[in-house]
């Protein structure tokens, strides 16, 4: 009991030590001062750990290191010291560990294999590089073996064996015939992992003796090839269908034990009539999505990036219409040691503290052993400032001393991890590495940036003055960076000055100076402006500056954002841009771009282009034809072509298309030749050989072409070698282990001679092999199968004839098969920037494990739910396509108050790769939308009823709701606004003690912890107290804004003018109307204009109108009809008028004016309701 207290308490002091720990020095990257200090050796470039040499070729064993002083270095080889002053055979290269072994000249690569290690050293330690296994590559001949031909039944199952010689590394196995051609595979014929070639049954077009196995061995580029096999498939009984048996594996149960991170393949191939179909399940899980890849039609179970999670059982079942079989295979995944947390460099100052933390894992779990300077730290030199706990060595009151170079190691059965990390203890009075003197300059209301970059050990403090001898500076206006940088966010002229950095430590204190300028802006005060010009017409456009006199600014003119046309119509003045005879295509935007050192401004203007006046039209039409084509002077490639020019139609031929067709190889197809001046009437033409050449002549003026001449007679030139290669070579695989060589082909005319065809050459670039060649005719594709995923070969395509070879060709650089990436981007963060608006980042995926050209990142990313209603609905996935080697992007358009998932995949030209773990995010929440609807029902004298729906979109918790309402009087102003707060899960309220026959004006919206969103608006009215009388309803009425009256009055209106224009003309005519006649026989005293105290309806007021109303209102003026306005009143004829004009323009039929009582009853009409009963019917 007291052992396991005496345990936690030091772990207890361990812990609080670790928090007491002092962080390390960060050195600066400052090429000078690297020079400078002392460092231990660091390994910078080694061999890898399994190291297969090319015996042929001269072995390298690479070791580089850095350090101060430059390391020495030494090797081992099987665990002694390897004297390569002894040997020589091997050397070492000058200022480098890398050994250089010579086997071209006599030296035996098998001699030199075994394990080496090379180590680097100086005074203040010594680093070791991994072991490295040297072994030489092998590609041994296939065995001699008698192979007898296979007869086998239709129907039967057949395995022909490959049984490739044992090689270092493997053999990549394929099956091909004797021209070189794949062969076939499908579900019924495949080949399995051994390579060996699956017919699961065989059919009559089986039959063939060039089975062959070919092993390609990638390291020394040969290919061996086993004598063909011969099948014969027979038919002597009827086929009878089979059930499925496994050719592989055997049995019903195997194992198998895959790394971490590797690529586990599981294969079952099975026999069978009809050919079975494989399906694959995990027991007691799912196949892992995103790594789960199906090969050789099912046959092959493939997961990418195995982990401990993928262990356990995985079954095939073969299946056909007579039953099934299956087989488990039980998968172990075992992992050699990765890091966790690799150890890292330390630089300390004398008498601090720090920690070297080495933490590995791996199954089984991997053993953490130190090393010193290459040896073991338990046979190491003491240190008494050192102390080591397990995976991690805690160093207390450093000296000089303590510097070394330590190693870890963690390994395990299935591998092993070697990292070196060095204790660099320095002591360094303070240097400050930014020149002397250094001039910044800035323009005003900008932040400048004084560099004070420093190094010491101890870490130095820094203090900055304004001038040689003022005060430090202090306060906001100024900001302190770690690294030294003294910044003025906002620089002014008066921050103009010297300003001196002192770092001191307690080893000295060293100060520097720097000067700052602080520059007027540059402004534009003139800027170009808008203008309209006729075609043909000059334009200029003004850009007067202002600069700091310090400055030296330059002036750019654009047009439509791109470099100004190379036309000297343009001239550019020290202050303007002057266009001169302008066309259409000046049409556009200018912009004027002013630069200094410092700062820039711009500002545009458009030029619009408008056609000039008409000017008399000219008849204009395109030349006649050339003719009388005649050839001289017949060489094997030139020949002269003359000919005469047609009429020119008023415009001038300004040059003559010469084509040629070939009528040796394409008759009828006319192609151009070349085109000379309108001024020349002969050319000497360039001839390909092997062509039939006839000619003809197109001239041209500025209206179009003319006709084609007559052609000229023909002339045959003599074959030769191809002058040219075919062009846009390429090299694209379309699958993982092809490669397409295309061209285009030569013409006819390019041939040169008979017998065209093509020698394809390719070879695999930086490996140093030979050119592999073919030669094809009549095709312009040639298909490299069995190549490895996306590497870059060289190609290259030369023609040749019957005569001979075209010269040599060009090399162009192509690439094998893309495949579909293997990892998914990994560190996926969201950042919520806004509740519709978010950033994504990701970690890039290894371009080795792009497999293909990168072509982006795809981000989807779906809705889960609202988290205001929390219901799912449909998830609708978007997607995002960021080009390149991008790493972050914005996603658009969120919806606020949701939950949303994304991933990020990875995308080359073959397509996607698997997507990255989803990630959840939550948008926070914004303003609501404006209620749904809100209805005003129920009016009574002093109250109104208020019901409402709640918003479409909440983006978040409602928190209330927000009513403000106020009254309008007659006069249309608004009186004081009254706010009521009302509970979210409310939707309806009943407002009380409101005032009679009162407009009322409502705002409403709704309320989120966020703010308030958009509000709805209504009106409306409570009823009338009843005891006012009925006198007072016609008064209310708001009769002008009624569509019937506004229309009646213009009927009225029109009666009226015709009326008058009718009188009128009677007067003319000295006699009486009839409706003056009316007037004098009907002089009754009630059909008068009625008084304003009589409840007259008020008149609409066009000069109202035009006054500006309160916001809301919706009641007319109360003016009333004066009898002196008009002595053809509506109120003398009253509403119901029958009238009508006859033929003449006089008007018949009798009044039918009201009287004076008749507008105290108007409530009961249907043509004038009241606002109340018109604020009723809305509801």
């Amino acid at each position: 009991m007291m052992k396991k207290r005496s345990i936690s308490a030091s772990k207890a002091s361990l812990v609080l030590f670790l928090c007491q720990v002092i962080s390390a020095l960060d050195v600066p990257l400052d090429s000078k001062l690297l020079e400078e200090l002392s460092q231990p050796p660091t390994i910078t470039q080694q061999s890898p750990k399994d190291y297969i040499v090319d015996p042929r070729e001269n072995i390298v064993i690479q070791c580089e290191a850095k350090g101060k002083p430059p390391p020495s270095f030494s090797w081992t080889r099987n665990g002694t010291h390897f004297d390569i002053d002894k040997d020589a055979q091997v050397t070492m290269k000058p200022n480098s560990g890398t050994l250089v072994i010579n086997i071209m000249n006599g030296g035996k690569a098998e001699v030199y294999e075994g394990v080496y290690q090379c180590t680097a050293r100086n005074e203040r330690g010594a680093a070791i590089s991994n072991n490295i296994v040297i072994r030489s590559s092998r590609s041994p001949l296939w065995t001699k073996e008698k192979l007898e031909p296979n007869h086998v039944q239709e129907g039967d199952s057949l395995v022909l064996h490959c049984r490739p010689p044992v090689g270092l590394p493997p053999p990549i196995i394929f099956w091909m015939d004797n021209a070189f051609q794949r062969l076939p595979q499908s579900e019924r014929v495949s080949q399995g992992l051994n390579g060996d070639l699956y017919f699961s049954n065989v059919q009559p077009e089986d039959t063939r003796e060039d089975y062959i196995c070919y092993a390609r061995f990638n390291h020394t580029q040969t290919i061996q090839q086993k004598q063909p096999i011969s099948v014969k498939v027979f038919s002597t009984k009827p086929v009878t269908e089979k059930q499925p048996i496994l050719l592989t594996p055997t049995g019903s149960t195997s194992t198998k034990v895959e790394l971490r991170g590797n690529v586990l393949l599981l294969e079952c191939i099975a026999a069978g009539l009809p050919t079975p179909v494989i399906r694959w399940i995990k027991e007691g899980g799912e196949l892992p999505a995103n790594r789960t890849f199906f090969e050789n039609f099912k046959k092959t179970l493939k997961i990418i990036d195995v982990s401990e999670a993928d262990s356990g059982n995985y079954k095939c079942v073969a299946r056909n219409i007579l039953g099934s079989v299956h087989h488990v295979i039980s998968v172990t995944v075992k992992a050699a040691p990765y890091w966790i947390t690799a150890p890292r460099n330390l630089v300390l100052s004398p008498g601090e503290d720090g920690t070297l933390i080495c933490r590995a894992n791996g199954n089984p779990k991997p053993n953490i052993s130190w090393l010193a300077n290459g040896v073991p730290i338990a046979i190491a030199p003491e240190d008494p400032s050192r102390k080591v706990d397990g995976d991690t060595i805690i160093f207390s009151h450093v000296q000089e001393r303590s510097s070394a170079v330590y190693q870890c190691n963690a390994s395990n059965e299935y591998g092993y991890l070697l990292a070196n990390a060095f204790v660099n203890v320095l002591a360094e009075p303070p240097r400050i590495l930014t020149p002397a003197n250094k001039l910044y300059q800035v323009i005003a209301d900008s932040p400048a940036l004084l560099d004070c970059a420093y190094f010491g050990s101890p870490k130095p403090e820094v203090e900055w003055f304004k001038g040689v001898k003022g005060s430090i500076l202090r306060g906001n206006e100024y900001i302190f960076h770690d690294n030294g940088t003294l910044e003025i966010p906002v620089a002014q002229k008066d921050s103009t000055g010297t300003y001196t950095c002192v770092a001191r430590n307690e080893l000295g204190k060293i100060q520097n100076e720097v000067q700052l300028e602080v520059k007027d802006p540059t402004m534009i005060i003139k800027q170009p402006e808008y203008k309209v010009i006729q075609r043909y017409g000059q334009v200029s456009f003004e850009c007067i500056i202002k600069h700091d006199s310090t400055l030296l600014p330059t002036v750019m003119w654009l047009k439509d954002n791109d470099e100004l046309p190379d036309d000297e119509r343009f001239l550019v003045g020290k202050d303007n841009l002057t266009i001169m005879n302008v066309t259409d295509k000046d049409d556009g935007t200018y912009t004027c771009i002013v630069n200094t050192t410092l700062d820039s401004v711009s500002a545009s203007a458009v030029l619009t282009v408008v056609a000039a006046p008409p000017t008399p039209a000219i008849i204009y039409a395109r030349p006649n034809p050339p003719f009388d084509l005649e050839l001289t002077g017949q060489l094997e490639r030139s020949v002269e072509l003359s000919w005469i020019p047609g009429d020119e139609n008023n415009s001038p031929i300004t040059n003559f298309v010469i084509e040629y067709e070939d009528g040796l190889h394409e008759p009828g197809v006319w192609h151009y030749q070349t085109e000379v001046p309108g001024t020349q009437t002969t050319v000497q033409l360039k001839l390909s050989p092997y062509v039939n050449y006839s000619f003809r002549v197109i001239a041209v003026n500025e209206i179009g072409r003319s006709q084609p001449s007559e052609p000229s007679e023909q002339y045959l030139t003599k074959s030769a070698n191809p002058d040219e290669n075919p062009s846009n070579v390429q090299g694209i695989g379309s699958e993982p282990d092809n490669l397409v060589i295309t061209w285009e082909s030569l013409k006819g005319f390019q041939s040169n001679g008979p017998g065209l065809q093509y020698k394809v050459s390719w070879r695999q670039k930086d490996v140093d092999d030979e050119w592999t060649s073919v030669i094809v005719a009549n095709v312009s594709k040639y298909i490299v199968s069995g190549t490895p995923t996306f590497v870059p070969y060289e190609i290259k395509v030369q023609a040749l004839n019957d005569l001979g070879y075209a010269p040599e060709p060009s090399e162009v650089i192509g690439h094998s098969g893309e495949d579909l990436p293997m990892v998914a981007p990994g560190n996926v963060q969201v950042h919520v920037i806004n509740s519709t608006l978010a950033k994504v980042h990701w970690d890039p995926v290894p371009l080795k494990t792009v497999r293909g050209h990168l072509q982006g990142y795809k981000v989807y990313y779906w809705k889960v739910q609202n988290l205001s209603r929390r219901s799912r609905r449909h998830v609708e996935k978007k997607i995002l396509t960021f080009r390149g080697n991008k790493t972050f992007g914005m996603l658009p358009g969120l919806e606020p108050y949701s939950s949303y998932k994304l991933n990020v995949r990875v995308v080359n030209g073959k397509g996607e790769g698997p997507a990255s773990p989803d990630k959840v995010f939550k948008t926070p929440e914004g303003v609501p939308s404006s209620p749904s609807f809100l209805k005003i029902t129920n009016p009574t004298l002093d109250s109104l009823t208020l019901e409402w729906g709640s918003p479409t979109h909440p983006n978040g918790v409602l928190t209330s709701y927000i009513l403000k309402f106020q009254p309008i009087n007659n006069t249309h102003e608004l009186g004081p606004l009254v706010e009521i707060r009302i509970p979210a899960n409310e939707s309806s309220l009943i407002l009380k003690n409101l005032n009679y026959s009162t407009r009322y004006k409502f705002y409403f919206n709704a309320q989120t912890s966020v703010g308030s969103g958009s509000q709805i608006t209504e009106e409306a009215v409570t009823i009338m107290d009843e005891g006012a009388g009925k006198a007072m309803a016609s008064r209310q009425v708001d009769i002008a804004t009624q569509g019937w009256f506004i229309g009646l009055m213009c009927a009225v209106a029109l009666l009226i003018l015709i009326l008058l224009i009718v009188c009128f003309i009677r007067r003319n005519k000295g006699g009486k109307y009839p409706v003056k006649e009316k007037e004098d026989a009907h002089a009754d005293p009630e059909i008068q204009p009625m008084k304003e105290d009589d409840g007259t309806f008020g008149e609409y007021s066009d000069a109202e109108d035009h006054k500006p109303l309160k916001k809301g209102s919706r009641t007319p003026s109360d003016r009333t009809v004066k009898k002196e306005d008009s002595d053809d009143s509506l109120v003398d004829y009253g509403e119901g008028v029958n009238g009508q004009f006859n033929e003449d323009g006089s008007f018949i039929g009798q009044y039918s004016g009201k009287k004076e009582k008749e507008p105290a009853e108007g409530n009961e009409s249907s043509e004038a309701p009241s606002p109340v009963n018109a604020m009723n019917s809305f509801v």
